[in-house]
């Protein structure tokens, strides 16, 4: 766990607070943060499908305490470590950000325009562009 510069007083910060984790770290994408001090972080697994001599990717989502001095936002990509529990979901802290998601960010971007109706003028003007 690298020290920040920035000293929090959150007590559930594994930095700088009195917070210990242990067992299992993960490495995930943050899909919200809406909640205070709380992000939801989803990553994929692969499980065998023995009967069918295949693999099947599966993706896990839990929720992890999100400390003002990371204070972590959609699309980044963290590593979480367990803990112990927070709240009755909370079992998990967020120590690093390693960087942003591009493709997590560029598939919701995508999810947003489809999302938008097309005005009627719009499309006539790309009916003619193409003809």
């Amino acid at each position: 766990m690298a020290k920040t510069e920035h000293n929090c007083k959150d007590a559930h910060c594994a930095l700088h607070g009195s917070l210990s984790t242990h067992g299992r770290s993960f490495v995930g994408t943050v899909i919200n943060s809406k909640m205070q001090r709380t992000a939801n972080v989803e990553w994929a697994r692969t499980r065998t499908i023995h009967k069918f001599e295949r693999t099947a990717t599966e993706r896990s989502r839990v929720k992890a305490h999100n400390p003002d001095c990371l204070s972590a936002k959609k699309g980044d990509l963290v590593k979480i470590q367990e803990c112990k529990p927070l709240s009755k979901t909370k079992t998990f802290v967020i120590t690093e950000i390693l960087g942003q998601n591009i493709a997590y960010l560029a598939r919701e971007r995508l999810l947003e325009e489809a999302k938008m109706p097309v005005k009627k003028e719009e499309k006539e003007e790309a009916v003619e562009a193409e003809q």
